[in-house]
């Protein structure tokens, strides 16, 4: 018996190669790890006995899927508190240097760093990245917690078992934020890691019991796209892993903060009306509630994701180009059927990064915004890079013609969030649900990648068996 890849998991009755792909898969891939304090290690080798040796070592101090899982449900029933989570990721130069056949993906076997990529994804030039993203990355570490010393500890663990054959080259450390409510933010303020795909059952379910009963929108996704077999591990059959993607993005709040401003004023809103121009340009208000929705008494919490674009044809509550219709149009791209359109979702685990001493959420002028320093580590899972991520940021984010407006409606431009490239003007809706649009200035860009590179999270059984190799 094979793990069906064509259907959620059902993970709690599982049992023959389910229960064994969960016993030897890492955490975080199918359902997020708590990660509210996080490190992330890059690594580089100088020699590949003392590197598979290190990579064994690891394994003690990671856990399965399963034990993840397992910890969350004791969490909610008993209060107990998880373990730290400790992952792992090969780049395909890595599995190049320990002479180990990579994974077959393209996208993958490229890397993000090459000019190919790079003019793709119309990525800055390597030598804009932050010094330690220059030279060749053969391997990440990621360290997370929902709580600061647990993880510092493990942390210290990691740190202790690298040898002197293995190099630091770059170290991120994220921090998450939440808002009044308790939902997690990114430096411009908005709720961030809403509208994920969801490949288990048990998550699958609880989503659709917190909605009022008519389901808009389904969450779930198959586990095959996000798992991969583990070629290169003892058991493909049973051993799975995941394409990870790893970038920073350094968010100048400043010039964001400015454009929700300027694009108000062009826009003619007045009042708390104004808060309307930032959630045209990311889809949402701050608090998470859907543009498409408006704003009624509040937030919600958890924030609302039972929604489509089928009430919005004309883009008039939602922009074509805000943010969240851009990377997950809902059936409303218009140049795929809606099954094909979904397939490109990927699971995000982003975390922000930076200090700073405003509240995101507090009513401050723009000048009072940090300009650099601060961001998002952006991570997801696929397993299909060239279909999900870069598709995502080349074919959605960065088309000026995606989604495809209606017949006579001018093309709306760049993701204003996370496209890249030349940005045109763009088309707003001066009144929510109205007719009177205005043409707006294209909003400058204030997300810059700094560095990143694609990985490949294998198996713990793989991990394990690198020990025997030296």
């Amino acid at each position: 018996m094979s793990v069906d890849l064509t259907v959620p998991l059902e993970w709690k009755t599982a049992t023959g190669d389910a229960a064994k792909m969960l016993e030897e898969l890492q955490p975080n891939i199918l359902k997020a790890h708590a990660r509210d304090h996080f490190s992330a290690l890059f690594l580089r080798f100088s020699e590949a006995p003392g590197a598979m040796k290190f990579l064994a070592s690891l394994v003690p101090l990671m856990k399965s899927a399963k034990t993840h899982l397992t910890e969350v449900e004791r969490f909610k029933t008993e209060g107990v508190k998880g373990t730290p989570y400790v992952g792992t990721g090969l780049t395909s130069a890595g599995y190049r240097f320990l002479k180990i056949e990579a994974p077959q993906d393209e996208s993958f076997r490229l890397g993000m760093r090459t000019q190919e990529t790079r003019e793709k994804l119309n990525d800055p030039p390597r030598s804009t990245f932050d010094s330690g993203y220059h030279d060749e990355i053969h391997a990440v570490v990621i360290i997370g917690d929902g709580a600061d010393a647990p993880m510092t500890a493990r942390r210290n663990a990691v740190l202790a078992l690298i040898p002197s054959t293995v190099s630091v080259v770059a170290e991120e450390t994220g921090f998450g934020r939440v808002n009044a409510n308790g939902e997690g933010i990114e430096h411009f303020g908005y709720v961030d890691g809403r509208s994920q795909p969801l490949f288990l059952v048990e998550d699958i379910h609880a989503e659709k019991t917190g909605t009022d009963g008519i389901s808009v929108w389904d969450p779930s996704a198959p586990l095959n796209q996000v798992l991969v077999p583990d070629h290169a591990a003892p058991d493909p059959e049973v051993h799975f892993g995941s394409y990870f993607v790893f970038r920073k993005l350094e968010q100048n709040v400043r010039r964001f903060k400015q454009s929700e401003e300027a694009l108000a004023d062009q826009l003619g809103l007045v009042g708390e009306d104004r808060e309307r121009a930032g959630a045209m340009i990311v889809g949402r208000f701050e608090d998470g509630t859907p543009v498409t929705a408006q704003r009624e008494e509040g937030a919600e919490s958890p924030v609302p994701n039972n929604f489509d674009y089928g009430s919005d044809i004309a883009g008039a509550k939602c922009p074509f180009q805000a943010h969240i219709r851009k990377t997950n149009p809902r059936g409303s791209g218009g140049a795929e059927q809606p099954p094909q359109e979904r397939l490109h979702l990927m699971a995000r685990r982003g975390v922000p990064y930076g200090e700073r001493a405003d509240d995101p959420n507090a009513d401050l002028p723009p000048s009072a915004r940090p300009s650099g320093g601060v961001g998002l580590l952006f991570m997801a899972f696929n397993s299909v890079l060239g279909n999900q991520f870069e598709f995502t940021q080349a074919t959605w984010s960065n088309n000026p013609g995606f989604p495809i407006p209606p017949v006579g409606v001018k093309p709306p431009g760049l993701d204003p969030v996370i496209g890249q490239g030349p940005r045109p003007e763009s088309v707003y809706t001066a009144e929510w649900a109205g007719t009177r649009t205005v043409t707006a200035d294209p909003l400058p860009q204030a997300v810059t990648l700094k560095g990143g590179d694609y990985f490949f999270m294998p198996s713990l059984a793989f991990l394990r068996g690198l020990g025997g190799k030296n």
